[in-house]
């Protein structure tokens, strides 16, 4: 178990309101041309100039974590392979903790202010190389706002002890407690759920297998009629809310599936989920979320910025058992499931 844990919970809040009020003030002040601004190119994937604010803050604040907590921090455009230790002199084997965070997912629609983005940690106890999502113990995701949104999510769990939330009013700095609550519904008819695929290159296989699958579990289209309806939120995190938040039903990330689809056709697979994009799937599991990865098992992918990965959300067992058997005929018929 974590030491201190209620602490640490209370200190990574902080960071994140610091990260949050930082990012919602340069997005005031500054251009959509000068925050959507390519930087570098890291751990695969693009680093936009508003990602380099965040960061500035994540490391100030982390140093002074390091006082109480030694650590691994995991996250993009950290160290040379993602990683830093903190204190500096801690050998990596003998840090207490990994912590894996993504200081903005969702920067595309954040950027150019057309959606909220995220703030994702999760936090180990430092098993080494063996340690992976399903050792995380302790999540935190806090939304960053648009300039026009004065209202703030925030989220946490500790492992076994439930989730708890709050909404922050950036105007008056007042918050009250959050609730939410995921789907009840039995059905994924008239609701929200959907593949991923937010990328030009194997979104046409990923939208084949969409209908395949919805006309398979609510049979064929009807005139005049719809039967159920998608959102492509560009985050994580972002996607974790609205199966949390009772918005969405079911959600599946396989992209990673689709490689070879691509390169039998000479095509590269491009941007993938990351495990830092997950670090927050224990919020979404202790509200009663059903997450998996494409073969039904638990998410157990190493903490790192580079592993691309597939993951899928329900919001109950009955909307799992409504797509899951359904969802795996569709993928070994396309022959994309991996023994």
């Amino acid at each position: 178990m974590i030491r201190a844990v209620d602490d640490l919970l209370t200190y990574i809040r902080h960071i994140h309101a610091a990260i949050r009020d930082e990012v919602v003030a340069t997005s005031e002040r500054s251009a959509i041309s000068a925050l959507s601004e390519i930087v570098a190119e890291q751990a695969g994937d693009t680093i936009f100039a508003i990602d380099r604010v965040s960061e500035e803050i994540l490391l100030e604040h982390f140093r002074t974590l390091s006082n109480q907590w030694s650590f691994i921090l995991v996250a993009e455009g950290v160290g040379e392979e993602g990683t830093m230790v903190f204190p500096p002199d801690c050998p990596p084997e003998q840090a207490e903790l990994i912590i894996i965070i993504d200081p903005i997912d969702g920067t595309r629609g954040l950027m150019y202010q057309k959606r909220p983005a995220w703030i994702l940690t999760g936090v180990a106890p430092n098993h080494g190389a063996q340690t992976t999502i399903a050792d995380i113990e302790l999540a935190v995701q806090t939304e960053i706002p648009l300039v026009k949104q004065h209202l703030s999510d925030s989220l946490w769990a500790i492992a076994g002890q439930g989730a708890a939330g709050e909404r922050y009013n950036r105007m008056t700095r007042e918050s009250q407690p959050l609730t939410f609550q995921p789907s009840q519904a039995h059905t994924i008819a008239q609701g929200y759920g959907n593949l991923a695929r937010f990328f030009p290159g194997p979104r046409a296989e990923l939208a084949a297998i969409d209908d395949e699958l919805i006309t398979q579990v609510l049979g064929p289209s009807q005139s005049g009629k719809v039967r159920t309806f998608e959102d492509q939120y560009i985050c994580s995190g972002g996607q974790f809310y609205e199966l949390i938040m009772g918005h969405d039903r079911w959600m599946a990330d396989l992209r990673p599936l689709v490689e070879p689809l691509l390169q039998a056709r000479g095509e590269a697979l491009g941007l993938c989920c990351h495990p830092y994009d997950l670090a927050t799937e224990l919020i979404a599991r202790e509200v009663g979320i059903i997450v998996t990865d494409e073969h039904g098992a638990r998410l157990a992918a190493p903490l790192d910025v580079s592993t691309n990965m597939s993951w899928i959300g329900y919001a109950n067992q009955a909307i799992h058992d409504q797509v899951a058997p359904v969802l795996r005929t569709v993928l070994e018929h396309h022959q994309l499931l991996k023994p």
